[in-house]
């Protein structure tokens, strides 16, 4: 990749973000939906599950922080990309030499920033209000990292994919329902023991599960493995089912982008908007 490109991606990332966390409306958008979870687990934080010791508020916490690298690092890219196609952005940026690949590096760099900053921010206001999470020795804070890197490997270049194939907004929304019942059965809010075995085996085929399994192991104490599946925090599990939905995103994403830049032209443009006043009116 072009380095000039690269810069001006990284350029772009920057300026983005700092738009982003001097906006009001964006600052909503981005610790909104956070905030209202962080709210209900604080009211929980009282109600200890079964004879964990732990809360539930305490349990679930580092699933939220899961569920943050999951879907905000898949949903991120690809409603942007959507939108961007919508109105014009992303033919703009075809026009200029090496702008689709600063485009590209641009918005993947934005997406993983605004999600590293939503994990370290929930995380400090977390622990603040309910407790319980701790990372007490190196090697704790080594898993906090790999997961979120692998997390954000995983499901970064999957939005973008889908931000490729997706038409219009209304898409992207309807995204969001299967999104959420992943969330529901990956356990997040509650173990995924107490689910039947078959929603637990459709829950370990998707990264959600696997971020919110990687933060716990970061997270919690060691004794609350015993609620997990099979008793164990599955380290090499996790890194695997994330390491092979990165692989796939990886080598699939550049195909599908190429390929929808390509194809993107002013008329396509004028289409969709076209198609877009049909179900308007």
């Amino acid at each position: 990749m072009n380095p000039t490109a690269v810069r001006a991606g990284f350029a772009r990332a920057w300026i983005e973000l700092r738009q982003m966390y001097v906006s009001a409306p964006d600052l909503i958008g981005q610790f909104m939906t956070p905030a209202l979870s962080l709210a209900a687990l604080y009211l929980l934080r009282n109600r200890e599950y079964s004879d964990s010791g732990m809360s539930i508020a305490e349990l679930a916490l580092p699933g939220l922080i899961g569920s943050i690298i999951a879907f905000n690092g898949l949903f991120a890219i690809t409603n942007v990309l959507v939108l961007d196609r919508e109105d014009g952005t992303l033919l703009r940026a075809k026009a200029i030499p090496n702008g689709m690949a600063g485009y590209f590096v641009g918005k993947v760099t934005t997406a993983a920033g605004s999600v590293l900053v939503q994990v370290l921010v929930i995380l400090a206001v977390g622990m603040l209000i309910i407790g319980g999470s701790a990372l007490d020795s190196p090697g704790d804070w080594l898993t906090f990292g790999w997961v979120i890197l692998l997390g954000l490997l995983a499901t970064l270049p999957m939005g973008a994919i889908l931000g490729g194939v997706l038409e219009g907004p209304r898409a992207t929304f309807l995204l969001t329902m299967p999104l959420m019942g992943l969330i529901a059965i990956s356990g997040i809010y509650y173990p995924i023991t107490a689910l039947p075995s078959w929603l637990q085996a459709v829950a370990q085929a998707f990264p959600m599960y696997w971020a919110g399994l990687g933060m716990r192991s970061a997270l919690l104490p060691a004794e609350t493995v015993t609620i997990e599946i099979g008793q164990s925090w599955r380290h090499l599990e996790t890194a695997a089912v994330l390491g092979v939905w990165a692989l796939v995103g990886l080598l699939v994403a550049p195909v599908v982008l190429r390929r929808m830049a390509r194809h993107e032209s002013g008329s396509s443009m004028a289409a969709r908007r076209e198609k877009a006043m049909q179900r308007a009116f």
